[in-house]
């Protein structure tokens, strides 16, 4: 069970030290019980401690991480069951399933399906994160050859390997030795074998069985032999039993603090209608999987798909933002209008994506309202006339340009005249109030 604040803070150093980066002892105490501190912290608790405390300040869902480098995907260390109780923190991996049984020609193109997936929403980089070879063939020399096919074509992808068969698994990992693979398709009977290869190659072991009970007897087993990491499969292939086991799996962790149960989750998705597909895969993404796979990636579906995970793992405490700084749109010259607005990432890609289309090349200027959008942040007293006056002196901008004329969103007419005070020379221009009509104010205004 979890240990509360006072416990914990009857085996801490009680110096009060600050080195933790909390004032006292007992306020880490309560960031530890809460799960919003590392132990790492303290420099000065005792090894003992370290033992006790360990595993109490752990996340309740252990922590894994899939694949390498700059693409690795890490998940786990979830601490609520609801997003608004504080946030979730790791989004799922989306896997595309490739069987060993497929011709050249289809895995070639499922492999740059996955190569070719990245896009970037509100400056984020999106992807499919990793595939999953399947031994349909159940032949050990097709799926090795597979997998070195995929290391070859696609060395920065994440891999899982699907097999029940150890030959099969040894043969398979090897070119993804060291690199945070998944070994999926230990079972009951094959545990003590799949635990071997694991092992050998450093890969996550993706253990599955019929149901929870079996499920949290074959984790034990599991760690029993060794083996740390997992990602779990309970069985469910029906999205009710998706939706059921998830919730009973996430709850056992979290609520219990039930260590057999606390690993990611790994959900199967596949389905012959692409729509079909895109919703269950939905649903596991919506409802706690850690990593849902799917047969196909149409480019709608990633779409959708890759939405709906950005919105449920953005942090709703946070608002999403981008950097404040002079933006170029197309090739803007000395010449060219500058215009400003705040750092809200949707204001800002949707405002400059209407200057692209208005094929106006222009310099934009992004303020730091703290993510805030220009109405909230007028209000909050974040976009103001003197605020903007000070970004734009200090932002440099008057050393690129020839005019002195600064483009202001209409929702903020009431600034010009604040705005022209504090920026002595300067002509501010009341823009359109929506940004779809930014095209045509650009060229009328390019026009005259």
């Amino acid at each position: 069970m979890a240990l509360t604040g006072v416990q914990i803070f009857k085996l801490l150093p009680k110096t009060n030290c600050k080195k933790c980066g909390f004032p006292t002892c007992l306020a880490f105490a309560m960031k530890l019980a809460q799960r919003q501190a590392s132990l790492d912290a303290c420099p000065d608790v005792s090894e003992e401690a370290k033992a006790t405390l360990g595993e109490a300040s752990a996340p309740p869902v252990r922590p894994v991480t899939l694949g390498a480098g700059d693409k690795a995907v890490k998940m786990g260390e979830e601490t609520v069951l609801f997003r608004h109780e504080k946030k979730f923190v790791n989004p799922p991996a989306l896997a595309l399933e490739i069987k060993d049984t497929e011709s050249d020609d289809a895995v070639d193109a499922k492999i740059q399906d996955v190569v070719g997936s990245e896009i970037n929403r509100v400056g984020q980089l999106l992807r499919i994160d990793a595939v999953f070879l399947n031994n349909d063939s159940g032949d050990a020399g097709r799926l090795a050859s597979l997998a070195e096919k995929v290391a070859q074509k696609a060395p920065e992808t994440a891999v899982i390997i699907g097999t029940e068969n150890p030959e099969a698994a040894d043969a398979a990992i090897k070119p993804f030795s060291g690199k945070n693979a998944i070994l999926y398709g230990a079972t009951e009977a094959n545990a003590e074998k799949m635990a071997e290869v694991a092992k050998a190659a450093k890969a996550v072991l993706g253990v599955k069985a019929d149901g929870l009970d079996a499920l949290s007897s074959l984790t034990e087993k599991v760690k029993s032999l060794g083996v740390d990491d997992m990602v779990i499969d309970p069985g469910a292939r029906s999205a009710k039993e998706m939706l059921e086991y998830n919730t009973f799996i996430r709850r056992a962790a979290i609520k219990k603090n039930f260590k057999p149960l606390g690993y990611p989750v790994i959900n199967f998705a596949q389905r012959d209608d692409a729509l079909h597909e895109s919703l269950v895969a939905g649903l596991g993404i919506a409802k706690y999987a850690s990593i849902v796979v799917v047969s196909s990636a149409e480019k709608w579906k990633n779409l959708a798909l890759f939405t709906l995970r950005q919105n449920i793992y953005t942090d709703p405490q946070v608002p999403m933002q981008v950097e404040q700084k002079i933006y170029k749109i197309g090739d803007p010259t000395p010449d060219s209008p500058l215009l400003i607005t705040t750092n809200f990432s949707l204001t800002y890609f949707i405002v400059s994506g209407e200057v692209e289309n208005s094929k106006v090349p222009a310099h934009l200027a992004i303020m730091d309202c703290e993510g805030l959008s220009v109405l909230t942040a007028w209000a909050a007293g974040k976009f103001t006339g003197s605020k903007i006056a000070n970004f734009i002196k200090e932002s440099g901008i008057e050393n690129e340009i020839n005019h002195r004329e600064l483009i202001i969103p209409g929702y903020v007419a009431i600034l010009s005249g604040a705005i022209e005070e504090k920026l002595e020379g300067w002509k501010v221009t009341v823009g359109p109030r929506e940004a779809n009509a930014l095209p045509a104010f650009l060229r009328s205004a390019q026009a005259a």
